[in-house]
């Protein structure tokens, strides 16, 4: 296996593993942002929470989690490392600055830790509470044959650990569902006008990030013809440092100023 190790530790090695895992946590910000829309649905929070039980739950999307955490980390810091090493091999710059490359890709590890910080907050903010504190519970009891649902507020009556609980009543065709309250929970905490900013800038530094960083990976995985770069180069810009962005920052948005 040496001939592997020193593959991955050489030049290119290196940027190589950066590639495959930002491109794999770009996949993963598209399923995340799609399943978080259903915040945006105006039914007393059934949908995201319901959403929120099935990612917490289902067992491959767990596994999948878990594996994602551990390259959100090895990419964070695999790329201070490769900075790092970079700037120990040239400890002083050149003579004369005329550097052609962008801003983005210079300051990448920057936007990176700015990054890390975030969703450091973001994950004490929501999934660390979500796991491990007692939060408030909702009953949903829908209609079947209408889909019409009724919200309930709960007092605390169920441990931490049970985050649904279903029923069904055949004679009135309803269906009964008891589940943690985490859509009142981002209500609550996108009142906060500092975390709301936070975030919204955060998603700033995260559109700078993915405007060279897909491309870049790309180009690091030898796609780069003059066929499909501008594809590339167009759903880089489009959809990853403008779409996804604003999405994710339409959501503290959407509960500071609409709900």
């Amino acid at each position: 296996m040496s001939w592997l190790t020193k593959t991955l530790t050489s030049s290119i090695g290196k940027k190589l593993l950066m590639a495959l895992t930002g491109l794999f946590l770009c996949t993963f910000l598209v399923v995340h942002l799609i399943g978080n829309l259903q915040l945006f649905k105006n039914d007393g929070g059934y949908a995201f929470n319901n959403y929120a039980v099935f990612m917490t739950t289902f067992p491959v999307i767990k596994i999948v989690s878990y594996v994602n955490y551990a390259l959100i980390l090895f990419h964070a810091f695999w790329g201070l490392y490769i900075t790092y090493k970079n700037r120990q091999a040239r400890p002083i710059g050149y003579a004369v600055v005329k550097n052609s490359s962008s801003v983005f890709s210079r300051n990448m590890a920057i936007l990176g830790t700015i990054l890390l910080v975030y969703l450091v907050v973001h994950m004490s903010d929501f999934w660390y509470r979500y796991h491990n504190e007692a939060l408030p519970y909702v009953q949903y009891t829908e209609q079947i044959s209408t889909g019409n649902v009724e919200t309930t507020l709960m007092e605390t009556g169920y441990t931490q650990e049970a985050k649904k609980v279903e029923s069904f009543n055949e004679e009135a065709g309803t269906k009964t569902i008891i589940v943690k309250d985490l859509y009142s929970v981002v209500s609550f905490s996108f009142q906060n006008i500092l975390l709301v900013l936070f975030y919204v800038l955060s998603m700033f530094a995260v559109a700078f990030h993915l405007f060279h960083g897909f491309q870049s990976a790309f180009q690091t995985l030898g796609w780069s013809h003059p066929k499909y770069t501008p594809l590339i180069k167009g759903i880089g810009i489009w959809i990853f440092a403008v779409l996804i962005p604003v999405g994710y920052a339409a959501m503290p948005l959407y509960f500071y100023f609409l709900k």
